[in-house]
C-alpha cells in the first residue's frame, strides 16, 4: 500500500556536484549583467483613484470569470494564430451563454492573424489601469515579427463594465525583437512597486515590468523597466508566478524554469528549479534560488495570511542517458515573513508518496498543471494537481487530476480525490492521448466560498480540446452536475485547437 507521508525534499545532488541552487552558488541559475532593453517612456505610475476590482473579474460584478485559451485554432485561415475565450460568473456559476471570444482577427486588437502565432499560449490578468476593472493580457511567444522568427508579443485586453473590450487593446513587442526571444513566455500581476498593479513579462533571457495609465478617449500609456540582470545558460525560464509572500506590501515574483547540470560541455541532468524574485519600492530584486519547477502557483495554503507555492516537476531527466527519472513531482514552499525559504521544498510529493491512484510511472507527469484555491470553505487554499500523462487501465495518456488538501502543516494527502472522464456523472470516455488535466483552474465563480474546478483535456478528440466544469460543493469539486464544452458550444474553431491548453487567470 502506498505511503501517504508528505516528506521534506532532500537536496538532489547530481553526480556529487554542489547544490547548484544553495550559496555562492546560487549564481548558476542567475547572474549579473547590464541590461540592454530600451525603455519606452511614460509617465510613473500614479496612485489609484478607485478600488482596484479582483484580478480575475472583467465586468466588476464581483464575480470571478475564466478565460479558455485554444492556441491552436485556425482563424482567418491561419492554422495555429490561436483565440481566447472568457467565460463570465455570475450567481449560477459558469455558463457558455454568457462568453466573448478574442484573437487576432477580432475588430481593434492590433495586428493580423497569422499561422503559428499561438495567440493565448500564456495569459494573466489584473486590473492594470486602476478603473475597477481586471484587464487581460495574452502572450504569444510564438509569434513573428516582421521576418523576426519566435521573437513574441502580447496584447492587452482591459475590462469595462460590458467585460473585455478588444476597443484600444495595447500590442507589447519587444523594443528589439530577436529570433527565438519568446517575448510573453511568462506572465504575472502584482503590486510589484508596492503601488499600483503591473505586469511582469519574461522573454527567454529577460524579465521586465510595466506600469500602465489610462489617458484621455481610452487610450493607454505604457513604461517598461527592465531588470539589470539576467540568468545563465544552464537555466530554462518557463513562467511566472506572483504573490507577497512576506506580507511586506509589495508583492513578489517567482520565476519558474529548469535547470541543466553539465559536466564539462556534456548535459547529465535537468530538473526543476525558480528563483524568488523580491518587490519593494525599487521593484524586483532578486532573493534566492529554490528547488522548485517548470509549473507554479501561489495561494495561502495553511491559512496564516502568507501566500504559499506549490511547484510541479512533470520531467525531471537524466540527459546523460536520454531519459526521464520519474513520473514528476510535487513541491511546497510555504511563505513566511522571511518571504519564501530555500533552497529545498517544505514538502515533497510524488504520485505514490500523495497517494493517488495508479503507479508513479515515467511519462504520467504529475505535476504538469497545478492551481490553488480553497475548495470547500475552511479558509485553507487547496491545490488541484494534473497528470496529463497518466495511464489508465490499458490507455496511454488519457490523464487524471487530484485535489489535494490544504491544512494548517500545509498540503495533506488525506481526503485525495480524483478527477477524470471516468469519474462517475462526468460526461465523456477516457480515450489516448486526452492529456486530461493538461490545464487545471479553481475558480469561486458564483461566489459561494467554494471553488469549482476546471480542467481541460487539451489532446481530446485529436487535439480539438475540451474543458470540464466541476461543480464546488461543500465536499470539494464533484462530479455530480459537471457539464463540458469545446470551442464549438462557442461558435468558436474546433479542430486542431488545442483548446483549453492554458485556463486562466
Amino acid at each position: 500500500m502506498p505511503s501517504t507521508r508528505a516528506t521534506s525534499r532532500t537536496s538532489r545532488t547530481p553526480r556529487g556536484r554542489a547544490n547548484p541552487l544553495s550559496g555562492p552558488a546560487a549564481a548558476t541559475v542567475l547572474l549579473t549583467i547590464a541590461a540592454t532593453i530600451t525603455v519606452t517612456a511614460a509617465p510613473a505610475p500614479a496612485a489609484p483613484a478607485v478600488r482596484e476590482a479582483a484580478h480575475d473579474d472583467f465586468n466588476g460584478d464581483g464575480y470571478s470569470d475564466v478565460v479558455v485559451s485554444a492556441p491552436g485554432g485556425t482563424v482567418s485561415a491561419q492554422k495555429g494564430a490561436g483565440y481566447v475565450a472568457v467565460l463570465y460568473g455570475s450567481a449560477s456559476g459558469l455558463s457558455t451563454s454568457r462568453r466573448a471570444t478574442f484573437s487576432l482577427s477580432t475588430p481593434g486588437i492590433p495586428g493580423l492573424a497569422r499561422t503559428g502565432d499561438g495567440f493565448g499560449r500564456t495569459t494573466t490578468s489584473g486590473d492594470l489601469d486602476g478603473d475597477g476593472y481586471a484587464d487581460l493580457v495574452v502572450g504569444m511567444p510564438g509569434r513573428d515579427v516582421g521576418t523576426t522568427a519566435d521573437a513574441g508579443a502580447a496584447v492587452v485586453l482591459w475590462g469595462s463594465a460590458n467585460g473585455l473590450q478588444a476597443t484600444g487593446a495595447l500590442l507589447l513587442q519587444d523594443s528589439a525583437p530577436t529570433a527565438r526571444g519568446h517575448f510573453g513566455l511568462g506572465l504575472a500581476t502584482g503590486r510589484f512597486h508596492g503601488s499600483r498593479t503591473e505586469l511582469a513579462l519574461l522573454s527567454g533571457k529577460a524579465l521586465q515590468t510595466y506600469g500602465f495609465e489610462a489617458g484621455a478617449g481610452g487610450t493607454h500609456t505604457f513604461r517598461a523597466t527592465p531588470m539589470d540582470w539576467k540568468w545563465s545558460e544552464d537555466f530554462t525560464p518557463t513562467g511566472l508566478t506572483s504573490g507577497d509572500y512576506d506580507r511586506s506590501g509589495s508583492d513578489d515574483v517567482v520565476l519558474l524554469g529548469t535547470l541543466t547540470v553539465y559536466e564539462s560541455v556534456i548535459p547529465v541532468e535537468t530538473f526543476g528549479a525558480a528563483s524568488y524574485l523580491r518587490g519593494g519600492p525599487d521593484g524586483l530584486t532578486y532573493g534566492r534560488g529554490l528547488r522548485g519547477g517548470p509549473v507554479g502557483a501561489s495561494g495561502d495554503i495553511n491559512n496564516d495570511g502568507y501566500p504559499d507555492v506549490v511547484f510541479g516537476s512533470p520531467a525531471d531527466s537524466d540527459d546523460l542517458n536520454e531519459v526521464l527519472v520519474d513520473g514528476g513531482t510535487v513541491d511546497v514552499f510555504l511563505g513566511g515573513p522571511g518571504g519564501l525559504g530555500g533552497p529545498d521544498a517544505d514538502q515533497h510529493f510524488d504520485q505514490t508518496t500523495i497517494g493517488a491512484s495508479g503507479d508513479d510511472k515515467i511519462g504520467d507527469r504529475f505535476g504538469g498543471a497545478v492551481t490553488v484555491a480553497d475548495v470547500n470553505g475552511d479558509g485553507y487554499a487547496d491545490a488541484a494537481i494534473g497528470a496529463p500523462g497518466n495511464d489508465i487501465n490499458s490507455l496511454t495518456d488519457p490523464g487524471t487530476a487530484w485535489v489535494v488538501r490544504g491544512t494548517a502543516r500545509g498540503l495533506t494527502p488525506r481526503g485525495l480525490v480524483s478527477y477524470s472522464q471516468s469519474t462517475p456523472s462526468v460526461p465523456g470516455d477516457n480515450e489516448k492521448g486526452d492529456w486530461f488535466g493538461g490545464a487545471l483552474r479553481l475558480i469561486d465563480a458564483n461566489k459561494d466560498g467554494k471553488a469549482e474546478l476546471i480542467a481541460s483535456a487539451p489532446g481530446e478528440d485529436t487535439d480539438d480540446g475540451a474543458a470540464w466544469v466541476f461543480p464546488g460543493t461543500g465536499n470539494g469539486p464533484a462530479g455530480k452536475g459537471s457539464w463540458s464544452f469545446n470551442g464549438g458550444a462557442l461558435s468558436a474553431p474546433v479542430p486542431d485547437a488545442r483548446f483549453g491548453e492554458t485556463l486562466a487567470p
